[in-house]
């Protein structure tokens, strides 16, 4: 099972990214976005069930990520849009059982891709 995330760059404030994290091997109930900045826990950004499409979202990104999938590719998409300096981090995206417990939690993915960087400047 490899989960391989793409999609990230630099870019200005107010610019926008599509991260991508294709999912070989198998499909998972439940996929996630997290970031993470140095010396700094990684935090959730947004989750997709892969069964019924609900999707959650943490309050900063709201309005501005979009995130999607694509059944037949078996690839979860992250659309960042209106970006802001506070979004600039290494984007990882997971994947698990939807049972697996709470989605904002690391703990609750059992697979994670390598990390893309993005990058925010002013």
């Amino acid at each position: 099972v490899q989960l391989q995330a793409s999609g990230g760059g630099l870019v200005q404030a107010g610019d926008s990214l599509r991260l991508s994290c294709a999912a070989s091997g198998r499909t998972f109930g439940r996929y996630g976005w997290f970031r993470q900045v140095p010396e700094k826990e990684r935090e959730f950004v947004v989750a997709i069930n892969w069964g019924d499409g609900s999707t959650y979202y943490t309050t900063s990104v709201k309005g501005r990520f979009t995130i999607s999938r694509d059944n037949a590719k078996n690839t979860v998409y992250l659309q960042m849009n209106s970006l802001k300096l506070e979004d600039t981090a290494v984007y990882y995206c997971a994947a698990g059982s939807y049972y697996g417990g709470y989605y904002y939690y690391t703990r609750s993915y059992d697979y994670w891709g390598q990390g893309t960087q993005v990058t925010v400047s002013s």
